[in-house]
């Protein structure tokens, strides 16, 4: 596929599986990081806080931009009960996580911000997993052989755990990698014949 966009990209992002998922639908870029304190504002819930921390990491690129640039970032949560999940500290708070997240329905929210000649656009999508009931020996083998300590919500759906735990996922399966790629590949035609 050739891509004529008026504009380069640069992913905003040190993700291996965000980096991937680009590279998968054939798009060319640019690899940036600029460092950011994920912190939010606590009466931020669910995609707002996702959409804040995209727009964060964003805004931390401006005036490092050239014109012709076009910024990708993004960040994905884990919501249980309306409670923001994030990336585990240690294998005991992966346990518990995990054990939380047993049996039950929770919804993963990426957040996804553009940035282009100093203009911010954003959109989210926002994906349901459900877990089967998962034993403390399955949790305890996860954490042991796999690494779940830079993936939010304690587990990466594309891992072991994922492929023996979910039973099922309403939505984007690509969202719950970590970018849901089929939204951004059409928001990038839509700002690119916006631009023409």
């Amino acid at each position: 596929m050739n891509y004529n966009f008026p504009f380069k990209l640069v992913l905003g992002s040190k993700s291996p599986r965000r980096k991937q998922l680009l590279e998968d639908i054939g798009l060319k870029f640019d690899l940036r990081t600029i460092e950011v304190d994920e912190q939010y504002p606590s009466e931020l819930q669910g995609a707002d806080v996702a959409l804040f921390l995209a727009e964060l990491k964003a805004k931390a690129f401006v005036g490092n931009l050239a014109d012709d640039e076009l910024l990708i970032t993004s960040d994905t949560i884990v919501c249980l009960d309306d409670v923001v999940l994030g990336k585990p500290k240690d294998a005991q708070a992966a346990f518990d996580t995990l054990s939380r997240l047993s049996g039950r329905s929770h919804e993963v929210i990426t957040g996804v911000s553009f940035l282009y000649q100093g203009k911010l656009h954003s959109f989210y999508e926002s994906t349901e997993v459900h877990f089967r009931n998962l034993s403390a020996d399955e949790i305890n083998h996860y954490i042991a052989h796999h690494h779940p300590f830079d993936k939010a919500g304690s587990y990466g759906i594309q891992d072991w755990i994922g492929k023996i735990g979910v039973s099922y996922i309403k939505g984007s399966y690509y969202n719950v990698v970590g970018l849901p790629v089929v939204k951004v590949y059409g928001e990038l035609k839509k700002l690119a014949s916006n631009a023409e």
